[in-house]
């Protein structure tokens, strides 16, 4: 190798570390921006984008009519939710109001906002009511695009387990189905990922749109090699506890190619541990302690 050769490639070297840009980290919004406002409604979502967010966190259930809503339990919490009559739903009562055994007209006649939500104190109280995930996809593009924001991203949460089928839920295949069909006619299809708990539904997803991008939530113990091989193939994202985040976790993911976003991130302290791994993003009530922390 001549001098000027070697000069070139050491020149080159250099001013790929002075100029190299940092791991861009999504921030994916909670429910929204839960620690602000009432969990999965238009408002929290449009807050969560105010904030920083680049991709919305939210839950889906299933309506008696076939609706997909927003919602993180298929019933409404006690916790946040009152009766069309103002009654308080009650921890005792809660599961009677299944949203699986009404209609979406009727869903919608509750509030789950006006009560504030005690595990949040800096939650503002407001009424909200449980949107369609439809709606949802119309008003964030109609909001991003008035702002000329770019347009926001989708990790939607299929909320099911095999103890709840037919109760509180439709069988896999055919709530798999559902949410799908919203995804495509609203050609959300590659601004989307689907993530559950279940791996069922995921099952179902990848077998029949091989294309679209799922996530593996997991909040067990059993670590990052068997929830994998219980899924039965490898996720586009592995998305554990925060707290299950460790080095076997990174090297297993980077091996495989498999994104690392961890949840539920709301404290500054977690959020500088998290910092310390190599993670793609970072679900977090607060997206706002997240923009500080990795932007």
């Amino acid at each position: 190798m001549n001098k000027l050769a070697a000069i070139f490639l050491l020149s080159s070297s250099l001013a790929a570390v002075l100029f190299a840009q940092p791991k861009v980290v999504s921030i994916e919004g909670h429910r929204g921006a839960r620690g602000h406002l009432p969990e999965n409604t238009i408002a929290s979502f449009i807050k969560a984008i105010e904030l920083g967010a680049d991709t919305i966190e939210l839950d889906v259930v299933i309506s008696k009519d076939k609706k997909v809503v927003v919602s993180h339990e298929p019933w409404f919490s006690y916790f946040i939710s009152t009766a069309p009559d103002g009654e308080k739903i009650t921890r005792e009562n809660e599961k009677k109001h299944n949203i699986f055994l009404m209609n979406y007209a009727d869903v919608k006649k509750y509030d789950v906002g006006i009560r504030g939500n005690s595990l949040f104190p800096d939650q503002q109280p407001q009424k909200a009511y449980k949107p369609l995930l439809s709606d949802v996809f119309v008003a964030l593009d109609r909001y991003t695009r008035s702002k000329r924001r770019p347009l926001v991203k989708y990790n939607i949460e299929i909320k099911s387990s095999e103890s709840q089928d037919g109760t509180f839920h439709p069988a896999p295949a055919e709530f798999a189905s559902l949410v799908m069909a919203e995804v495509v006619k609203y050609k959300m299809t590659t601004r989307s990922k689907l993530q559950s708990f279940d791996v069922r539904p995921l099952q179902e997803i990848r077998k029949r749109w091989p294309r679209v991008r799922i996530a593996l939530l997991v909040g067990n113990m059993d670590g990052i090699a068997k929830s994998v091989e219980r899924l039965g193939f490898d996720p586009d994202t592995y998305s554990p506890h925060f707290s299950l985040v460790d080095q076997i976790t990174v090297e297993f993911c980077r091996e495989r190619k498999i994104k690392l976003v961890p949840w539920t991130v709301n404290e500054i302290a977690d959020l500088e541990k998290m910092k310390r791994f190599p993670i793609d993003g970072i679900i977090t009530d607060y997206p706002d302690h997240a923009v500080k922390i990795f932007r």
